[in-house]
């Protein structure tokens, strides 16, 4: 049976299987971290580009955190020693940026999140080194779709599993796979909470969702079949098939009538092409 949890949004919150319910002090602070957060993926629009390294970029998600005020959640995550992933084509998630440079062509997700305040603003975006093949401006879109489709089912009274089964239900229309390995989770004061998100799922399974629920929605689709392998470096996940691979991740808060996006570009500049 899933139980919830009203918090009182101070920092004394731990992760015990409870899915929590916050209140306008948590919206508020998820707010701020969400914004944040979009900004700097509002910066990256303009620093992608052929030539430049992931360690580049991941240098500036670390500098734009800091004078934000914040910290990068993921320095020091479990041993991971980076402020942002940065995964390229047919990596599907948690790509380590290093000295690569990227090229022409290339398309690449980048995930950040801020700890500002004691909240994770908890977001990532598809960006376009150059100019990338229609197959690959094709999948990057419909990933897109994938997300709003469904953040569109988060409401209250709805169960967890309408949204992987709209979410699936669209990628596999398009002939597309969609990961399983990998979903969303809760978050606000902790990083990664309850409830698991998947993105395949059936229509009306799962926990109800409940005002004050606060989750990501970060659907991994991939342009062949779902499966993906885990790299020797513990982190790096790519497709078996090498085929490309795409994802957007939004952070949200479930409201009485529906949700609310806190990492939504300030610029509008929520896909590609900016």
């Amino acid at each position: 049976m899933t139980q919830y949890q009203h918090v009182t949004d101070d920092k004394s919150v731990y992760r015990d299987g409870t899915i929590k319910l916050h209140g306008p002090e948590g919206f508020e602070g998820m707010r701020k971290a969400g914004r944040l957060a979009a900004e700097i993926l509002d910066e990256m629009t303009t620093l992608v580009q052929p030539g430049v390294t992931t360690a580049e970029l991941d240098t500036r998600v670390r500098e734009m955190m800091l004078d934000g005020g914040a910290v990068p959640a993921t320095l020091g995550y479990r041993g991971y020693t980076h402020s942002c992933c940065t995964s390229i084509n047919h990596v599907v998630c948690h790509g380590i940026p290093a000295d690569k440079r990227l090229k022409d062509g290339d398309i690449v997700n980048i995930d950040v999140t801020p700890l500002l305040d004691g909240w994770h603003g908890d977001t990532s975006r598809m960006y376009f080194a150059g100019e990338p093949p229609l197959k690959a401006k094709k999948l990057v879109e419909v990933t897109y779709q994938c997300l709003m489709i469904g953040i569109a089912e988060a409401r209250p009274g709805a169960r967890l599993g309408d949204i992987g089964a709209a979410i699936q239900k669209y990628a596999e229309r398009n002939r597309y796979g969609v990961v399983r390995e990998f979903c969303g989770h809760g978050l606000g004061r902790l990083f990664h909470d309850a409830p698991e998100v998947v993105h395949a799922a059936r229509a009306g399974t799962g926990p109800e969702l409940k005002a004050g629920m606060f989750m990501t929605i970060e659907p991994m689709i991939n342009l062949g079949r779902p499966h993906v392998k885990l790299l020797n470096d513990g982190w790096t996940a790519v497709t078996r098939d090498k085929s490309l691979s795409a994802q957007f991740e939004h952070s949200i808060g479930i409201t009485e009538d529906g949700a609310e996006i806190f990492t939504a570009s300030p610029k509008g500049l929520d896909q590609p092409p900016y």
